[in-house]
């Protein structure tokens, strides 16, 4: 843990949000990092207790900064340096729900339509 300045890059790989700090800073550079709603850079120092918003693919995260660590440790102890705020955790939440609902309704079919199911679905969609 550092008292010192901590470049935005580097505290997203530490925490783990990240894989490699070459991703952190892409995601930074791409604009998935906000602070305040405003775009930032990867050289930006972290501040405690600063509002950053992260997007992750699907998430959107909400976290706020807890502790500084420029170095990569254990999955606890990254825990330690932020918490995610209630709102982005209830959204996340809901945002993952609805996206598993959204694929019950189009089942993935794991094989090819036998000569039976083809004559069905032709039936069906009028084509026959």
């Amino acid at each position: 843990m550092l008292d010192e300045k901590v470049r935005i890059d580097k505290w997203l790989w530490a925490a783990r949000f990240f894989k490699t700090r070459a991703l952190a800073t892409t995601a930074v550079n791409g604009g998935k990092v906000h602070l305040a709603g405003q775009r930032i850079k990867a050289s930006r120092a972290v501040k405690l207790h600063d509002l950053y918003e992260i997007h992750r693919g699907f998430e959107r995260l909400q976290v706020s900064v807890e502790a500084l660590a420029d170095r990569r440790g254990s999955a606890a102890i990254a825990q330690t340096l932020y918490r995610e705020t209630e709102q982005s955790i209830a959204r996340r939440e809901k945002e993952a729900e609805q996206r598993k609902l959204s694929r019950l309704q189009h089942p993935v079919i794991d094989h090819r339509p036998t000569k039976q199911e083809r004559r069905k679905i032709r039936i069906i969609s009028g084509k026959a």
